[in-house]
């Protein structure tokens, strides 16, 4: 799905060279790489703060413990999403409320959110998934309305566009109160090994973050809040550092990709291409498709037979995972259900060669006939 080891082979020297930069300095925690990065990142996105931290996972739960929320408070989040989302909330003791999504974007459904608000209802968080972003200005408006919060989960959209209605862009991660990002190897900005931030334009907000993400401190052995131990360490900022210097050109490649796909793809009737927004630019962290007439599972075996690996992301519901099953009420979302049976992923990295990009195209091809 990712050539991982491709992409270290075309920036060994620079990666090589950043590694042993942080051997010499013995700096291996909160090290001068660390702030260098979170710097460098701030300047990509333009973002007042970035906080770096040990996974997407804990930027998540951190985003949360800044906004004090309370156990049984409510957290809006889509059911066609990765666990994370649902799991930080279900560990602070907070209530996950998940909701439909569209089937064109596969992203959080507006009227859903609508529906879904209560008097305990205090955040949302909106997922921007496979590399484009949600409908961020509905989101705001019911957000502004009810007085809630809102956490970006960015961790598959990292460089994407909002664009707002009078044409102006905002990096996704920023339109809200707080944007969570994950650095997992296989992401558009991948380390080796796991890594997070968290951005904002709220100084508070990033204070408080700041201080949760390390033991609840600014001055160590002096704790004025309850925190937690995560941290980047500082050979991975070192790599990230290289290559977020390359970001753009890859998300580029990435998108050239996808229209490769689809162009070679337009024609077969049992598929349905990913759809591109008016709001947002698209990164393309997962090209998937739409594949119809319980076709799905024959297709993906078939690419397997013939050596093209592919992912179902995701096969099964939030709410019908074990860990998250009410058994006091039968919840059905018909367009995560139905995206559930359809969705398959093909192979989406930069460093595609010529030759593969056209054996999948041909290989799908031959499948549908």
């Amino acid at each position: 799905m990712v050539d991982l080891q491709g992409q270290y082979q075309n920036l060994k020297s620079e990666i090589d060279s950043a590694i042993h930069t942080t051997l010499d300095s013995s700096q291996y925690i909160n090290g001068k790489q660390v702030s260098d990065f979170e710097i460098q990142l701030s300047q990509f996105l333009n973002a007042d703060h970035v906080i770096s931290c040990g996974n997407g996972t804990d930027a998540l739960m951190i985003a949360l413990m800044a906004l004090e929320l309370k156990p049984g408070d409510e957290v809006i989040i889509p059911s066609f999403t990765y666990v994370a989302t649902a799991e930080v909330i279900a560990l602070l003791g907070l209530n996950p409320i998940m909701v439909d999504v569209e089937y064109d974007s596969f992203n959080i459904n507006i009227d859903a959110i609508q529906n879904a608000i209560t008097t305990k209802t205090k955040a949302i968080i909106p997922v921007h998934l496979f590399g484009e972003s949600c409908k961020m200005t509905e989101i705001l408006a019911i957000a502004k309305k009810h007085n809630l919060y809102i956490i970006e989960d960015n961790a598959q959209s990292l460089g994407t566009d909002y664009i707002k209605k009078d044409g102006s862009k905002i990096k996704t991660g920023l339109i809200g109160d707080i944007g969570c990002t994950s650095f997992y190897p296989s992401k558009n900005l991948g380390a080796y090994g796991d890594g997070g931030a968290l951005t904002t334009n709220d100084a508070i907000l990033a204070e408080n973050i700041r201080k949760i993400s390390n033991h609840g401190q600014s001055k160590r052995y002096y704790h004025s809040m309850v925190g937690v131990n995560s941290r980047l360490d500082s050979i991975q900022a070192g790599i990230l550092s290289v290559k977020l210097n390359y970001l753009n050109e890859f998300n580029q490649k990435r998108c050239e990709l996808a229209q490769f796909y689809s162009s070679g793809l337009s024609k077969i009737d049992d598929i349905i291409l990913p759809q591109e927004s008016k709001h947002s630019s698209h990164v393309y962290h997962q090209y998937t498709l739409k594949v119809k007439n319980n076709k799905r599972d024959k297709l993906k075996d078939f690419l397997k037979d013939n050596h093209i690996p592919s992912m179902i992301y995701y096969p099964v519901p939030l709410y019908k995972q074990e860990a998250y099953k009410n058994d006091k009420e039968e919840i059905v979302h018909p367009v995560t259900e139905q995206l559930c049976n359809e969705v398959l992923s093909l192979p989406m990295h930069p460093d595609m060669k010529d030759d593969q990009k056209v054996y999948i195209v041909d290989t799908i091809k031959t499948f549908f006939g």
